[in-house]
């Protein structure tokens, strides 16, 4: 086929679609790999996930230059340099990017940069390059930030790419949104030298993870953020000399107070409204989203869609795999997106991390839970580095006893959740959990400390005898 007739297109190249670009032509199907900006990587690698976690590295060495003072490393205070900062970030940014180009070119798989929009069931509108045929297509056009209408639009309102081009530090900063991404930039201008005040909505900061995981971490930030405000809203804001005056509003009270920036981060919505998916049959949701069976088909069986265009969670890895699993099937496989779990970390500091089951939703749903927990004042790790506020928590079934959740808190908790999403993927039992050995001493090891609480055999910590 030309580059005019492929038998795969596929639109937006972020995690999802570059995933399933590369997939296909490994494959053996001719594709052609649309995407509006001018490089590969979508939201994750440039104003998302890559960067994001690079200046959150920046923070976490200027909070542990700070912290080491006080046990015998001395450091001068440290200082950022925001213009080094920034090409730090974006020659990484840079990095991956030229490297997705070149395995894109070594798989022979075509590239159009222009904004694509479908002309029918089995042609796409490129602009800047025409009209081009399919056989099947993949929708991978990601998510953007929600707009938050109480917040004026003016320079001092930022949304998350804002954000992470580091305009500058202000002294206040006003964070609208209490989850994953609201709490990473919080933590990054917190440790720049802003003070940084965050509004959620909901009763919990963090509001997907149990409520014991959101009070470590909230134990831990208590006074280093300005202020936390759970059950407000922004009643409305507006620009004057010098900063914004805020309207804020919970249960009890409304107030007002000043900042010289704010950050709406209160969620992401599927990109969808301009690609002219009425013109190829496809059906959306309220939200914008597009449904998907469990081969990632939507309502037009060969037309695909994968990633934040299919809604919440909306996750890299996540599209990775669903990406995949389309290709796969693309390509004539028997493949399916069938993950148990989805894990999520938030990258602060102490990072939070979950995946599975967790006790809210086991309540939700009437199921039985043992549970186990290891409090990382126990952990010899976890000590000698000062860092106790953490804690390992596993779910399992009452009377299987195979592991359904889990959660950790404290750092690196988001390299440990991937051992225990493995686990519940494989049906590990508490004893399968328990029983591994696991180094010493290592975070990694309170995995097994906490399957240890919950046979009531853990020898680390004091628990009352159960009875036989």
């Amino acid at each position: 086929m030309s580059a005019a007739a492929v038998d795969l297109a596929v639109v937006g190249a972020g995690p999802g679609g570059y995933t399933a670009a590369f997939r296909a032509a490994d494959l053996g199907l001719s594709v052609a790999l649309v995407e509006r900006h001018a490089r590969l990587g979508g939201v994750c690698l440039h104003v998302g996930c890559i960067p994001s976690k690079t200046l959150l590295h920046a923070a976490a060495l200027a909070e542990d230059a700070a912290e080491w003072r006080a046990r015998g490393v001395l450091f001068e205070p440290p200082r950022f340099d925001l213009e080094l900062l920034r090409a730090w970030k974006e020659r990484g940014v840079g990095q991956l990017a030229a490297g997705l180009a070149q395995l894109a070119e070594r798989r022979g798989v075509t590239v159009l940069r222009g904004t694509a929009r479908f002309a029918s069931g089995r042609s796409l509108e490129v602009a800047g390059f025409g009209r081009i045929r399919f056989a099947q297509a993949i929708i991978a056009t990601g998510s953007r930030p929600a707009p938050l209408p109480s917040l004026p639009a003016c320079a001092r309102v930022w949304d998350s790419t804002a954000a992470l081009a580091l305009p500058e530090v202000p002294a206040r900063l006003l964070v609208v949104g209490g989850g994953v991404l609201g709490l990473e930039l919080g933590t990054v201008y917190r440790a720049l030298g802003s003070a940084v005040t965050v509004v959620e909505m909901q009763e919990q900061m963090l509001g997907e993870a149990d409520a014991d995981v959101a009070r470590a971490w909230r134990k831990r930030n208590a006074e280093r953020f300005a202020a936390f405000h759970v059950g407000c809203r922004v009643e409305e804001a507006r620009e004057e000399a010098g900063g914004l005056v805020v309207r804020l509003r919970d249960a009890e009270r409304a107030w007002t107070e000043s900042f010289d920036a704010a950050l709406a981060a209160t969620g992401r919505l599927p990109c969808t409204e301009e690609l002219g998916l009425e013109h190829a049959g496809v059906a959306v949701d309220a939200r914008g989203a597009i449904p998907v069976n469990h081969q990632q088909r939507t309502n037009v069986p060969h037309v695909f869609a994968v990633g934040d265009v299919t809604g919440a969670p909306m996750l890299a890895h996540r599209a990775s795999h669903q990406g995949r699993a389309a290709a796969e099937v693309a390509a004539g496989g028997k493949s399916a997106f069938d993950a148990r779990v989805v894990p999520a970390v938030a990258y602060t500091d102490p990072e939070v991390a979950w995946a599975g089951l967790t006790e809210r939703a086991a309540r939700a749903e009437g199921i039985a839970l043992e549970r186990g927990v290891f409090p990382w004042a126990a952990s010899g790790r976890a000590i000698g580095v000062g860092r106790t506020e953490g804690m390992t928590k596993l779910l399992f079934d009452a009377e299987t006893r195979r592991l359904l959740g889990a959660a950790a808190v404290g750092p690196h908790a988001g390299e440990l959740i991937g051992e225990a999403a493995l686990a519940i993927e494989m049906g590990c039992e508490r004893d399968d959990i328990a029983g591994t050995i696991h180094p010493h001493p290592t975070y990694s090891e309170t995995l097994a400390q906490a399957a240890e609480a919950a046979a009531g055999t853990v020898t680390e910590l004091y628990l009352p005898k159960r009875a036989r």
